[in-house]
């Protein structure tokens, strides 16, 4: 089903009839040029059982969807990471309504853009997600308060060699969350800023271990 209702254009597809039913909910978030039917297969890929809810990004660069604006490569602009990271959240919320999901069982899995704004959901909104994966991800903003992130589960997936996002930023940003007492996990793949059959594997892993 797509929606262009809630705020946000997405489609939720609920676990097939046909497949063991499971109560987990794959949010996916796509990344710069990308829309909601983007990460749909991959999200199949990881969890064959789950319902899915995929969202398109509200803002427009150069045409091309975003979830939040940026300055210039790596450098984001934080006010309207805030607006659009509690817009995104009040949508969960709301969807969850709609199309009855369990909040206490929803992963976001987001690529690029949509893992820093996943990652954003996690450090402001924290309630509407039980843990993330979370591919090519940078620290999306610095904060003095940290929630208690002690019951999420985060699995950040980073390529050696991409050329935008360095081994350090990854770091940090496992050290933030780790710092938010989350149960953090950061795996390397011999890879640049785009995804491979690894990070597949890992992620297929990581989920059954946890969830």
């Amino acid at each position: 089903m797509k929606n262009t209702e809630l705020g946000f254009i997405h489609r939720f597809i609920p676990a097939s009839s046909k497949a063991k039913q499971t109560d987990l909910t794959i949010l996916l978030l796509h990344g710069t040029g990308g829309n909601e039917e983007d990460l749909i297969p991959l999200g199949k890929e990881l969890a064959s059982n789950a319902s899915i809810l995929s969202v398109r990004g509200k803002v427009l660069e150069n045409g091309m969807p975003r979830f939040f604006r940026r300055i210039k490569e790596g450098v984001f602009d934080l006010e309207d990471l805030n607006l659009r990271t509690n817009e995104l959240a009040d949508f969960i919320l709301n969807s969850s309504s709609i199309y009855e999901f369990d909040l206490e069982r929803i992963i976001a899995v987001g690529f690029s853009n949509g893992a820093n704004i996943g990652a954003s959901l996690l450090l402001r909104r924290p309630e509407v997600l039980t843990g993330a994966i979370l591919f090519r991800a940078m620290v999306p903003f610095i904060s003095k308060v940290l929630p208690d992130l002690s019951k999420k589960h985060i699995l950040l997936s980073e390529g050696l060699h991409d050329p935008i996002i360095s081994r350090g930023e990854a770091e940090n940003l496992l050290r933030l969350f780790t710092k938010a007492r989350s149960e953090a996990t950061l795996e390397w793949q011999d890879s640049g800023h785009n995804l491979v059959q690894q990070d597949i594997v890992a992620s297929r892993r990581w989920l059954e271990r946890n969830f």
